[in-house]
C-alpha cells in the first residue's frame, strides 16, 4: 500500500475528487493548507486561478503573512499561498494510475500546479470493523 499525498490549486479540488471516484476511490482525506514554493509566494497572484483572469490581482488573492514576517523586519513578506492537501492511501498496483490522473487534471502550466508525494504504508486498519490493509482501504 501506498499513501498519495497531493497538494492542488483549490479550484482543482472539484475535478480531482471526480477523476479519483471514476477510479474507484472516492475515500480520501482533504485539508485546506497554505504553503509556498520556489518561488516563496512571489507568484501568488498568478496561483489563485479560481477567477477569471479580468479580475484584478488584488482581488484575486489575499495572501497571509507568515507570523515570522509580521514579527521581524525582512526585506520582502514571506507570503503563504492557500492550497488543498488530499491524502489518499491506495494499492501498490493502482499508485502510477493514479498519479498520472491527479497530474493531469492538476496540469496548467503555470506556477504553483502543486506537489504529489507517494509514501509507503506499513499497514491499514478499519476502526469500526477491525478489517486491515486491503480490506480497510476499499
Amino acid at each position: 500500500m501506498k499513501e498519495i499525498t497531493a497538494i492542488i490549486r483549490r479550484d482543482k479540488l472539484p475535478e480531482t475528487k471526480k477523476v479519483l471516484e471514476e477510479l474507484g476511490y472516492p475515500s480520501m482525506t482533504i485539508q485546506s493548507v497554505e504553503g509556498r514554493g520556489k518561488q516563496k509566494g512571489a507568484m501568488c497572484a498568478e496561483m489563485d486561478s479560481e477567477l477569471p483572469d479580468s479580475y484584478c490581482t488584488a482581488v484575486r488573492l489575499k495572501p497571509t503573512p507568515s507570523t515570522y514576517a509580521l514579527d521581524h523586519t525582512l526585506p520582502k513578506i514571506a507570503l503563504f499561498v492557500p492550497k488543498r492537501l488530499l491524502t489518499i492511501v491506495v494499492p501498490d498496483d493502482l499508485v502510477t494510475k493514479i498519479v498520472k490522473s491527479i497530474i493531469k487534471v492538476n496540469t496548467t502550466g503555470r506556477n504553483g500546479d502543486g506537489k504529489i508525494f507517494v509514501s509507503p504504508v506499513e499497514t491499514a486498519l478499519r476502526v469500526r470493523t477491525g478489517e486491515t490493509d486491503g480490506e480497510a482501504i476499499a
